[in-house]
């Protein structure tokens, strides 16, 4: 299949000039502290009881007894506490929106010096100075019982990592050729550095028990009939699986693709000067997605970058920090303006977009009767995933439950199929978060683990 953007020139000259400086646009977003940095700030702390910060932690991490841990030197019982609730502590710590979280709540950010406790960079500075002699977490004795999970993303890896401290065997089949889920195809590059997604994993899997199988997708080449048939339980953790389309002719024009196919190119590439690059760009969304789209273009060298929303900046998903990376980067934010046509050249590629200016009419979107056209070599759509229905498939996967166009769950996440527990991004419940896919897997598997045991003692 041709690349939707083979027509496009690459991101760099290939001099080593250029590959410099691509690597230096991608190096980390927020350089951590440095020891002396993250002693004074854990000293900021007021190790509050009843923590606002730890209300507002999707994970229930006790924030205040992992900050009081640093500035008392003991990093190894900080990661400890921090990895106990969040075994991907390290990633949520630079991917996590803890400027809506836990930062937020800090009693700090509302004092008058109006400055939060840096909880991310501290969870980070533990978590990556950790020197156990051995892994911290052991496996309880052997249950003899076995349970499957299809998804090696956050939800999926957490779930397994807290069944195997249960003493359960797991076995993860994934769908894409490594281990991570999000972590590793879906965000920003400079986010997550070095690789830090894998080496992540490597020590998760340390606990042993944990088998992984790539190449396996529910729906295709995998059965859930089949996972309950040879599986003690079932956990899925599927995640979302393809982009949402915007119902325009032209949609697959050369030229115009969805931003996290780019995005995971982008990450999986070892040279970025190679990548192909719009030297002007459009991207459709208003998240997180659409914001890292629009950065990275700016950072490969783009002339000019746009990002479009429908609606007022107010109601953008992407967090206020978020947003001002953006325009830190050079980009252009464009609000009150809606996809309306697909602009093609004489050859058929992507010239531009032309856009329906909107306001907003007693609560509803309504078109102003005004267009906007906006030049670019290619357009990216960010306007949000989508559960993909052909996991689901087969006719026993088909039988689960479904609301809102994800896997229905009930308060322990069960499904309606008996044995089979669902978690992370595919189920309705949620704000798509990887560190609610990471509690939703843990409380998952503390459920399935119940399960287990009680019907044991009834046998």
């Amino acid at each position: 299949m041709t690349h939707p953007l083979n027509h496009l020139t690459r991101a760099g000259d290939g001099t080593r000039d250029s590959t410099t400086a691509l690597e230096a646009n991608f190096s980390d977003l927020h350089p951590p502290l440095t020891q002396r940095q993250a002693f004074i700030e854990s000293q900021r702390c007021l190790y509050c009881f009843d923590a606002p910060c730890v209300e507002a932690c999707p994970s229930d991490i006790d924030i205040p007894r992992f900050i009081r841990e640093i500035a008392e030197d003991n990093i190894n019982g900080a990661a400890q506490t921090i990895l106990e609730e969040n075994i991907l502590g390290g990633s949520c710590a630079r991917v996590c929106p803890t400027e809506i979280l836990c930062e937020q709540s800090c009693v700090r950010n509302h004092d008058a010096e109006c400055q939060p406790v840096l909880i991310g960079l501290l969870q980070r500075h533990a978590v990556d100075h950790m020197h156990f002699d051995g892994h911290p977490f052991m496996r309880a004795a052997d249950t003899g019982k076995h349970i499957a999970i299809v998804g090696a993303g956050p939800a999926g890896l957490s779930c397994a990592h807290r069944l195997a401290t249960y003493g359960h065997r797991v076995t993860i089949f994934e769908a894409e050729a490594k281990t991570g889920g999000l972590n590793e195809y879906g965000i920003a590059r400079y986010k997550l550095v070095d690789d830090y997604a894998q080496k992540e994993i490597d020590f998760l899997l340390e606990i042993g028990g944990i088998e992984i199988r790539h190449g396996q997708r529910l729906g295709d080449n995998l059965a859930l009939d089949t996972l309950q048939r040879d599986y003690d339980s079932v956990f899925l953790g599927l995640g979302l699986g393809t982009s949402r389309q915007l119902g325009l002719t032209g949609e697959h024009a050369v030229g115009l693709m969805p931003a996290t196919d780019y995005i995971k190119e982008l990450r999986q590439t070892d040279d970025l000067s190679e990548l192909p690059l719009a030297k002007r760009c459009v991207v459709i969304g208003a998240g997180n997605t659409a914001i890292d789209m629009a950065v990275q273009m700016a950072r490969l060298g783009a002339d000019a970058v746009t990002l479009v929303y429908r609606r007022g900046v107010e109601s953008m998903a992407a967090t206020g920090h978020e947003q001002e990376i953006a325009k830190a980067n050079g980009v252009r934010i464009v609000t009150w303006a809606q996809p309306e046509q697909v602009l093609l050249d004489d050859t058929g590629r992507v010239a531009g977009m032309r856009f329906a200016r909107t306001e907003s009419r007693g609560g509803a979107l309504a078109t102003t009767g005004e267009t906007l056209d906006i030049p670019a070599d290619a357009v990216f759509t960010a306007i949000g995933q989508a559960f993909d229905a052909a996991s689901l498939s087969d006719a026993r996967a088909g039988q689960l439950g479904q609301e809102a166009g994800k896997i229905e769950v009930d308060g322990n996440f069960r499904t309606s199929l008996a044995g089979v527990f669902a978690g992370g991004d595919c189920i309705a419940a949620g704000q798509d978060l990887t560190v609610q896919a990471v509690q939703h897997g843990k409380l998952a598997a503390q459920a399935i683990h119940n399960e287990i045991m009680a019907q044991q003692e009834v046998a």
